[in-house]
């Protein structure tokens, strides 16, 4: 059935590639074993995998999560991608997004910026040590892999340090980078693996600066919405051409999840497919354009380190088929969405899915009108206590009104988390869906009984009010 998507008997995209974003919703070993066969069967070959706290660290054991898969679980992953031909590119963060290691007691003063843990500080050699021995470490258990992704991207701080600052000023921040991350890249090179860094800290580098990274590391450009040639944002296709006029060999990064333009995209609980397709569809025009090595499909599960866990992959199989297809053949499928839903069933997918996507998209629809509710409460109050003129006592009403539909909702939540758990029983460990739920509706349970205290002090103290 999966062939009936694809039209195209050579890809658009010479390399397709799915991205594991392991520090949020980890799937459990069998799992991430599983998925395996079925990215293979939509036709991806290359898997980018983001360890963050799921690896078997021995650099610190304190980088472990307490769910990290086993050097056991890593060698059969790797194992069962070989027989696949999916050809696995281990990702290891070299300056930021380094909160895992950052926020262990003892490596504080690896911080660029003392009481940020997100980025290491280029100058000091030790920050430079600490990632070649996690590199050295991932290499242990992937053994054979041809490229080595070292991220690189989004340093918040980068340069904020006094010394930093002025070696910047002296050298500029190609220099500064270069000086951290060039010992690791050939250290790569030596050992015949291709380096690959994210593009965005580079977009304003001298030609200096980039001649002298091209020949050492590949660029993977990246942006998630809309279009490249219609953005003034860090992936505009005049910095791609512009890499590429520097000799740079170019992959590009859309997203089957994770990723979004609403303010609730941080927790949402599926991707917008609309989205996704608009911005696979621009990142192939891009690749075939400026001659790209490949596109990578990523799939966020935190924005970052520190942030709430967000869509589980199997929360999301209909958009990384759509996403397949468009890197595949350089357009949608005929069927559009629907006829992904479809295809999955040719893997024995497509059951878990509706239940996964379903029991999601409820979760959604009831966050979305509890807050609702808390919101139209809170602001009544606020109205009551602000403005005399208006009567205190039907406002306070009107929020006891709502109190019961919230209270409702609030019950029903335990409904839905139950349906939530359910469709990922063995799809994610325990207590990762544990958290996930926490997050989306403990706020809410505190919302609804800080609202009971307020209004029934309110109702005490105004005997003409009646709930």
């Amino acid at each position: 059935m999966t062939a009936g998507l694809f039209h195209r008997s050579t890809p658009a995209i010479p390399r397709r590639g799915v991205h594991l974003d392991l520090k949020g919703l980890p799937p459990t070993p069998e799992r991430f074993v599983c998925l395996l066969r079925l990215l293979a069967g939509l036709r991806y070959d290359t898997v980018l995998i983001e360890w963050e706290d799921s690896f078997p660290w021995t650099v610190d054991e304190r980088f472990r999560s307490p769910t990290a898969y086993t050097p056991a679980d890593v060698q059969r992953f790797m194992g069962v991608a070989s027989e696949l031909g999916l050809d696995c590119i281990p990702l290891v963060q070299c300056l930021g997004h380094m909160e895992t290691p950052l926020s262990v007691p003892g490596y504080e003063k690896l911080r660029e910026v003392p009481d940020v843990a997100s980025s290491l500080n280029p100058l000091d050699p030790a920050s430079r040590e600490l990632v070649q021995k996690m590199v050295d470490d991932v290499l242990r258990l992937m053994p054979g892999v041809t490229h080595f992704h070292l991220g690189g991207d989004e340093s918040w701080t980068f340069g904020q340090n006094p010394r930093c600052a002025s070696y910047i000023e002296k050298y500029g921040k190609g220099a500064l980078y270069l000086q951290h991350v060039e010992p690791i890249l050939d250290a790569l090179i030596a050992r015949g693996i291709r380096p690959i860094l994210w593009h965005d800290m580079m977009t304003h580098w001298q030609s200096d600066a980039l001649h002298a990274l091209a020949e050492k590391c590949d660029l993977m450009t990246w942006g998630y919405y809309g279009h490249p040639d219609h953005t003034q944002s860090h992936y505009k296709s005049e910095y791609c051409q512009r890499f590429k006029d520097h000799g740079f060999t170019l992959w590009g990064a859309t997203a089957y999840k994770g990723a979004g333009d609403t303010p609730e995209r941080h927790m949402a609980d599926r991707p917008d497919p609309t989205q996704r397709q608009v911005n696979a569809l621009a990142w192939a025009q891009i690749a075939q354009r400026l001659d790209y090595v490949g596109v990578i499909a990523t799939g966020w599960s935190r924005w970052a380190t520190d942030t709430v866990q967000c869509i589980p992959i199997d929360a999301a199989l209909d958009t990384l088929a759509l996403v397949a297809v468009i890197l595949h053949d350089g357009a949608p499928p005929e069927g559009g969405l629907a006829s992904c839903v479809e295809a999955l069933q040719t893997f024995n997918e497509k059951a878990r899915f509706v239940s996964c996507r379903d029991a999601m998209e409820r979760l959604t629809d009831l966050r979305r009108r509890a807050w609702q509710q808390v919101q139209f409460t809170r602001q009544q109050l606020t109205l009551a206590g602000v403005d005399p003129r208006r009567p205190s006592a039907k406002s306070t009403r009107m929020g006891m009104k709502v109190l019961p539909q919230l209270g409702k909702m609030i019950d029903d939540s335990g409904h839905v988390g139950d349906e939530v758990r359910r469709s990922l029983d063995g799809l994610v460990e325990p207590s990762w869906i544990e958290e996930y739920l926490h997050t989306r509706l403990a706020p809410l349970k505190e919302e609804y009984d800080s609202l009971c205290k307020i209004l029934t002090v309110i109702s005490t103290s105004t005997p003409h009010v009646q709930p």
